[in-house]
């Protein structure tokens, strides 16, 4: 599904130049739960938009869905990303003066789905927000936001699901309900699922652990799934 080559990133930080990522190379197998794990500054998120097509490395290849995206142009990575690709972010963005319904079916209406009200209204009670559809953000909490988020990235069923720092605005438990949400999503779509966290208990529910650090990956470990959700 995923396959990164020798992928390097540099931006400057005022007078110098720094090393975000530095040589990565990574295969990911189709419907593969992912975690990319470090602290803090070691790459991750950048990692993450680099595979959404949403920046561009300095260099290196990447390669998604039998797809080169670090050889597209602007429109391309344009429509890649709208047929493929869901993006769960840590600070929701919702937009405001939507409902969460509305929300969920923007990104339905600009595919020219003509049914889009009626699968988001769906989208919304497979994440367990039918009553709160015509709610705006700012009357939902931070879990119930998350979860149309996650409603919203999943609309068009895409084949890869990344999901930066998802619980990272959340409590503990509320954390773990987003988690094992976007872990059935995951399952139930068949999709591949690419999650950056800092935190090793929620990264230990994944498939996989790779761990990054001053850019470069320190380790891949495989994972046992059996773990209580």
């Amino acid at each position: 599904m995923i396959r990164i080559r020798d992928l390097s990133m540099r931006l400057a930080s005022g007078s110098r130049v720094v090393d975000v990522l530095s040589n990565v190379s990574l295969d990911v197998p189709d419907g593969q739960f992912l975690a990319v794990a470090g602290p803090s500054g070691s790459g991750k998120s950048t990692l993450l938009g680099l595979i959404a097509g949403l920046d561009q490395p300095t260099s290196g290849r990447i390669q998604v869905a039998d797809v080169e995206i670090t050889a597209l142009g602007e429109d391309a990575l344009a429509r890649f990303r709208r047929d493929t690709v869901g993006y769960v972010f840590q600070a929701y963005h919702l937009l405001p003066t939507l409902t969460a319904l509305e929300n969920v079916a923007v990104p339905l209406e600009l595919a020219g789905d003509r049914d889009a009200m009626a699968r988001a209204a769906a989208l919304l009670a497979d994440v367990g927000l039918a009553e709160r559809a015509h709610h705006y953000p700012v009357q939902l909490s931070g879990g119930e936001q998350q979860r149309v988020a996650v409603a919203r990235a999943v609309g068009r069923r895409p084949r890869l699901l990344l999901a930066d720092e998802p619980t990272g605005n959340l409590d503990s438990g509320t954390g773990k309900q987003i988690i094992d949400l976007l872990v059935d999503l995951n399952q139930n779509l068949a999709s591949t699922l690419v999650l950056v966290t800092h935190d090793a208990t929620l990264a230990a529910h994944a498939d996989r652990v790779v761990t990054l650090r001053d850019g470069r990956i320190v380790s891949d470990e495989p994972m046992l799934r059996d773990l209580p959700r």
